[in-house]
């Protein structure tokens, strides 16, 4: 176990753990984005940095990727973090200033809603926190979804903007989005997302429509489990 002090409580907490982790665990709040227990972490946002002190040394780190240290000292409100994660709230507020989440987090910080910066008005509500990209490649295994161009150009998507051919329709993108970028539509039989239509399936035994047939087909070729089996929802097993 390694021991630390965190705002000043002292924590304990296994080798390897990040700081994100064992700050929450001592019923600590510190806000973040894009850290999801889904998938691996990236630090995208920049949102749950903390200060810590090594000998007579502070620097600011990002939690969800700083690996718990024995004797470090942490400060979760320090002025200074709590000035950095404003201004990186400004600047995402600024990219995405329709996002009802980022409004939010900015009210609760003390932020105001018009930024001092240059708003965007054709980013949406992605904050290329990757998210979506990162649980379709390691939870999914399907790598439909990618980052495209450079600099302010960059974005989310599909190759090209055309159709995956290999995107199951499966929503774990969706899911994972901390911010309700992803639109995705279901209407009866059919879910729409990513530019393309998708059949649902139906419950063998109660009818309802549940998963889209693309992402079953899928599951029974990976699994080797039959598509008949797969045809129940799990309301049903």
């Amino acid at each position: 176990m390694v021991n630390m002090m965190i705002d000043g409580k002292k924590v304990s907490a296994p080798k390897g753990t990040m700081l994100l982790e064992s700050i929450r665990g001592a019923g600590i709040a510190v806000p973040t984005l894009c850290a999801h227990e889904a998938i691996s972490r990236s630090g995208a946002c920049r949102l749950c940095v903390v200060e810590i002190k090594k000998g007579n040394r502070t620097r600011i780190v990002t939690s969800c990727l700083y690996g718990v240290e024995e004797g470090l000292i942490v400060d979760t409100k320090s002025e200074r973090v709590l000035n950095v994660r404003r201004l990186v709230m400004e600047l995402l507020l600024a990219r995405c200033p329709e996002s009802d989440v980022l409004q939010k987090m900015a009210r609760d910080m003390g932020v105001e809603p018009q930024p001092r910066y240059a708003v965007d008005t054709d980013k949406g509500k992605c904050i290329l926190c990757r998210s979506c990209v990162r649980v379709c490649e390691e939870v999914v295994g399907v790598s439909a979804i990618g980052l495209f161009s450079r600099g302010s150009y960059k974005e989310v998507g599909t190759p090209y903007n055309e159709k995956s051919d290999v995107c199951i329709g499966c929503g774990a993108c969706v899911y994972v989005c901390p911010t309700g970028h992803i639109e995705m539509i279901s209407t009866g039989d059919k879910r729409k997302i990513w530019g393309r239509t998708f059949k649902m399936q139906a419950c063998s035994k109660c009818g309802k429509f549940f998963a889209p047939v693309d992402q079953l087909k899928f599951i029974s070729k990976k699994t080797g489990t039959s598509m008949e089996e797969l045809s129940v929802c799990t309301e049903c097993r």
